[in-house]
């Protein structure tokens, strides 16, 4: 057993849509946030200045004494998650876009995907989509400019609107059937989607799996928490303290970092 926190850490505020899983899956354990807000977005950056932030924001979270790293942003897990794992002797928890059930879920055989570029040009997304997708048709969309504006405070916005209208477009104009959410800022959308799309089309996101899964791999180290103590969750950002309060519903402070 360990009382010590499950680390997670996005390129900004994103995350936290991991966050609420983890906590309702496991409300034993205590958590650390870490908010790269200043570097966001990550989804325009090379794979290696990808891997360097990652291996930064990883080195404080160890810093911190967390037990395992959930790397809650897609663009760091498909760009960055191998070299986290042979560089740190730390148990990692990764997330990438939930192709499979879409795939095999599909009826239209035609699902649409809304990610990063960043994780869309990453070598284990086109091995997952490769994998899956061989009876398909796979509409990719690059989100460019959703996680701005999310990070900026203007989810729910008329420029939000403006381009979620013509990133769908095209996925409708396929049939799509199933929407599979590829970057963890994006549940926050989810009710803007929920508006815009057609009833039949499902949206698949990630979230519930990778708490599932942060638990079957605290469960195989033997690290889950089994106090009942009064539980801490804290968090950091490098960006807008105010925005990642606002989207906890202003249950938590924020404490700012410089690094």
């Amino acid at each position: 057993m360990s009382t010590h926190p499950i680390g997670i850490f996005d390129s900004g505020i994103g995350g936290t849509s991991i966050f609420k899983e983890i906590e309702a899956l496991l409300p034993n354990e205590h958590t650390l946030y870490l908010a790269d807000s200043f570097n966001a977005p990550y989804g325009n950056k090379s794979k290696d200045e990808i891997i360097a932030l990652s291996i930064k924001n990883t080195e404080f979270l160890i810093s911190k004494k967390c037990k395992i790293i959930v790397v809650a942003c897609n663009t760091a897990t498909t760009n960055a998650i191998k070299e986290l794992r042979d560089r740190f002797d730390i148990p990692f928890v990764g997330i990438e876009p939930a192709i499979k059930p879409a795939a095999l879920s599909t009826q239209t055989k035609a699902i649409g995907i809304l990610a990063t570029k960043g994780t869309l040009s990453s070598e284990l997304f086109h091995k997952s989509a490769d994998l899956y997708s061989h009876s398909i048709r796979v509409i990719e969309q690059v989100g460019e400019g959703i996680v701005s504006l999310i990070e900026d405070g203007k989810t729910n916005s008329e420029d939000m609107r403006s381009l979620l209208r013509i990133y769908l477009k095209p996925m409708l104009d396929a049939n799509i059937d199933y929407l599979v959410l590829g970057c963890t800022h994006y549940p926050y959308l989810m009710p803007l989607l929920l508006e815009m799309l057609p009833k039949y089309v499902k949206i698949i996101d990630s979230g519930e799996a990778v708490a599932r899964q942060t638990r079957t791999v605290l469960e195989r180290h033997h690290l889950l928490n089994h106090q009942t103590t009064e539980v801490k969750n804290l968090f950091y950002s490098n960006g807008n303290t105010t925005v990642l309060e606002d989207i906890l519903g202003g249950h938590y402070t924020v404490e700012h970092l410089m690094f």
